[in-house]
């Protein structure tokens, strides 16, 4: 099924994501939808970088529209017509950068997979999470049952007022009658007396009988609002900061927003039978009226109730974020935000009348160097129900920026504390006024604390401080976090990881990879659920190559280049080197397995048995490849292309089976292009190259590593391959070789390939670079041999980034 098919198909709160993606400008949700079939069949990632490409598809994008307007005028569609002109004249500014409108397709594009992924992820987690979600739903049940109880009393009391005015209605008539009538009788006169007697004496009960249940009633409506306030409305919080950091946590708020209003309408209500009394009251008084006695104090606590009510209901439903951001809650200066705030009691005639104002820093702490921040842009909207899906009471706040106040950095503080740019927490909040049936209460929204930075450069370590304050902090406004920063539990922390993982493939982190991942941070111990991980063990230590660059080296890795392998689970990935041994040394020769590099940052190898010459397993490994490599050619095809040459020169894949045994082509194979020989895409870096290989018998065997040993990257030989010679190598990264500078191949180096002349130069002279020395001997080296394959040569190969 087409993308866009399929989007469509999602439920109502996936919709809504797309409708607020498509609310951007850059793409249109009319073109996208028209042209949706040819939208998703053209490369949209090559014409970003491919000008000539680009230029080809912005024609002919403007001649579908040009079609698509044709269409609608023979359908007599005016206003369609006039949109898709109107489109097609925006469309115009990319004349002289038609690569900046393939970037910004595929950018809409990879969002609306990531809507995708997020709705396939919450179904799995659905199914996988039977008991939680059973016990939630439990939870539901009971509160729904509460407040169908709420309802029921309401309408209880509806009667009970009914009936109450009845009486009242009763008594004054009789009583007037009897004035008007002036009876002279005495025992009529005192009969008639002992009967209004009796009816002021009922109407009394009753009236006591009111206003107690009206205390009931009072009584279990607060019961309600606390579970709403303090349990269901938190809880959502907490799921909505650990959903900014990739939790797949639901975070709809339309059961939430049912049950606020209900509450609210029943406080209405509430408020509507006091004033029914005391209308009443007005009407017949007597002594000791209980009314007078008690309607003052549940007024009282009747507003009161609501007022708390409806100052939790306003809320930040979407949080502050950028678009092409890392994440939410990281916002860079002159850079437009969005921000969705919604009003959880739902009142029609509200519609349009509440204007939300935006601020900054109210309460900003006195540090010194504190930066404050002045809200640009559109501050002023009014909630409605038009800019929400499911018609919640919204202010969807699409373009404010953030400008630095001049004074505000540097200046004089009381506090000696001293905070990093992306260790200072800012606060945006939002305020309006609630107005309805005499009720007037201010309320105040307030986001997640965010990060605010001046350059991209600085967006990792921002994100870097969005995960560690929403994984441990429960507070959402602590702007001082970061002064005393406190540690996160590894079950705590692993979980995080595993979320990164997780919100960006669709994979996470499993018990063995975190394991792994947990030794390289706390070594060896039998159980890790009671360690520690300090925010500066975390963002800090090892500067410019701290954890946190290194983990997220790996996931810009795996979710640029490497995400169907990942989450097809061929990538073992977070393992060390001394367990990678000893999974592969019990192996057949040719197991190879795929994992990250421990010491190069985004950098992923893979290693394989080999049988060595006394007959034992040897464990050879490649240097890792990094996005220079990958760039240019997919891992699935270098796998598939890799080889080495074995005895005799003959050239051979030395990768058989991935690990544990599954055979390489029933694993990879799907991944495969299906075009091969000339009409390959990866021709132009396989078809004619240059490269070095390892004889053989120039490779020994490693003598088995104690695990404890084996906690880095170790040093790569000049020929890619991990072995006890190239140990030896006492240049095992010869980045400037002669070679390289003139017969760089990219898959084998990730650098740029050799210009097509002088490659041509060495085809029709091969013997001119005889006298040079790029073909001397070096000493400590293994035994090479520079094997060139030709058009009519061997198969095209490559055997892996050998100069690293």
């Amino acid at each position: 099924m087409a993308q866009w098919d399929r989007l469509r198909q999602l439920p109502a709160v996936y919709r809504q994501q797309l409708h607020e993606l498509y609310d951007r400008d850059a793409l249109p949700m009319d073109v996208r939808h028209y042209l949706s079939v040819w939208i998703e069949k053209q490369e949209w990632q090559r014409a970003a970088r491919d000008h000539d490409l680009a230029v080809v598809l912005f024609q002919v994008l403007l001649e579908n529209l040009d079609i698509q307007h044709s269409r609608f005028v023979q359908e007599e569609s005016f206003l369609l017509q006039h949109n898709i002109r109107r489109y097609k004249q925006n469309f115009q500014r990319y004349l002289d950068d038609p690569c900046a409108l393939a970037h910004t397709i595929l950018w809409f594009l990879e969002k609306e997979k990531e809507i995708l992924q997020s709705a396939d992820l919450a179904e799995q987690v659905q199914l996988l999470r039977v008991e939680p979600e059973a016990m939630e739903t439990s939870s539901q049940q009971d509160l729904e049952r509460k407040m169908a109880g709420l309802r029921n009393e309401v309408q209880c009391m509806e009667h009970t007022m009914l009936c109450l005015e009845e009486q009242q209605d009763e008594f004054d008539f009789k009583y007037q009658t009897f004035k008007m009538e002036a009876v002279v009788d005495e025992a009529v006169k005192k009969e008639q007396m002992k009967h209004f007697q009796f009816l002021i004496n009922r109407l009394n009960e009753g009236r006591k009988s009111t206003l107690s249940d009206l205390s009931s009633l009072l009584d279990r409506t607060e019961d309600l609002i606390v579970i709403l306030v303090n349990k269901e409305l938190v809880e959502w919080q907490r799921s909505q900061q650990k959903a900014c950091i990739g939790a797949p946590d639901n975070v709809c708020l339309d059961q939430i927003e049912k049950w606020f209003t209900c509450v609210a309408v029943c406080l209405f209500q509430v408020r509507e039978f006091l004033g029914k009394l005391e209308e009443l009251v007005g009407k017949v008084s007597y002594e000791n009226d209980p009314v007078k006695a008690q309607k003052p104090a549940l007024q009282t606590r009747a507003d009161t109730l609501l007022k708390n009510l409806l100052k939790s209901s306003f809320v930040v439903e979407t949080q502050p974020s950028m678009p092409q951001g890392k994440g939410p809650l990281v916002l860079r200066t002159n850079v437009q935000f969005s921000v969705k705030t919604r009003l959880l009691v739902k009142f029609p005639e509200l519609n349009h009348s509440m204007k939300v104002n935006v601020s900054m820093d109210r309460e900003a702490p006195q540090i010194k160097g504190y930066r404050r921040f002045n809200v640009l842009g559109t501050k002023t909207k009014a909630l409605n129900m038009a800019e929400s899906q499911t018609g919640g009471m919204v202010a969807d706040f699409r373009h404010l920026t953030l400008k630095e106040q001049k004074s505000g950095g540097g200046g004089k503080g009381v506090s000696d504390i001293s905070l990093s740019v992306t260790e200072e927490l800012h606060i945006i909040f939002f305020n309006t006024v609630f107005e309805l049936k005499g009720v007037s209460v201010e309320l105040q929204a307030s986001s997640l604390p965010v990060v605010i930075i001046s350059n991209s450069s600085q967006q990792q370590s921002a994100w870097a401080s969005v995960l560690w304050f929403n994984m441990i902090s429960h507070d959402t406004k602590d702007v001082m976090f970061f002064a005393n920063s406190p540690a996160a539990t590894w079950p705590q922390f692993g979980e995080m990881l595993s979320w990164q993982f997780l919100s960006a493939t669709k994979r996470g982190l499993n018990d063995a990879q975190l394991e792994m991942i947990a030794h390289r941070l706390f070594g060896n111990q039998r159980n890790y659920d009671n360690c520690k991980v300090a925010w500066s063990k975390f963002s800090k230590e090892n500067t410019p190559d701290t954890f946190w660059v290194w983990f997220d080296g790996i996931l810009v890795m795996v979710k640029t280049y490497l995400e169907d392998l990942w989450r097809d689970g061929h990538i073992m990935g977070f393992v060390n080197k001394g367990k990678e041994r000893s999974l592969l040394k019990k192996k057949q020769r040719g197991t190879f397995l795929l994992r990250f590099s421990e010491s190069v940052i985004g950098g992923i190898t893979f290693s394989w048995v080999e049988t060595s010459i006394t007959g034992d397993p040897d464990i050879k490994t490649v240097q890792p490849f990094t996005k220079v490599d990958l760039s240019q050619i997919p891992f699935h095809e270098i796998i598939r292309n890799y080889q080495i040459l074995e005895a005799e020169n003959v050239p051979e894949n030395p990768l058989l089976y991935l690990y544990p045994n599954t055979p390489k082509d029933e694993a990879f194979g799907k991944y495969y292009s299906e075009r091969t020989g000339s009409d390959s895409p990866y021709i132009k870096y396989i078809k004619t190259k240059l490269m070095f290989v390892s004889k053989e018998n120039t490779l020994e065997a490693r003598p088995p590593m104690p695990p404890d040993m084996a906690q880095g990257e170790g040093l790569e030989p000049m020929n890619g391959l991990s072995g006890e010679a190239a140990e030896q190598n006492g240049n095992p990264h010869p980045l400037n070789s002669p070679l390289e500078t003139y017969h760089s191949d990219p898959m084998l180096s990730g650098s740029v390939a050799a210009p097509e002349d002088d490659l041509l130069l060495y085809l029709n002279n091969p013997n001119l670079y005889a006298d040079s020395d790029i073909l001397q001997d070096e000493p400590g080296l293994p035994d090479f041999s520079l094997n060139f394959q030709g058009f009519n040569g061997l198969p095209p190969q490559s055997c892996g980034s050998l100069f690293q």
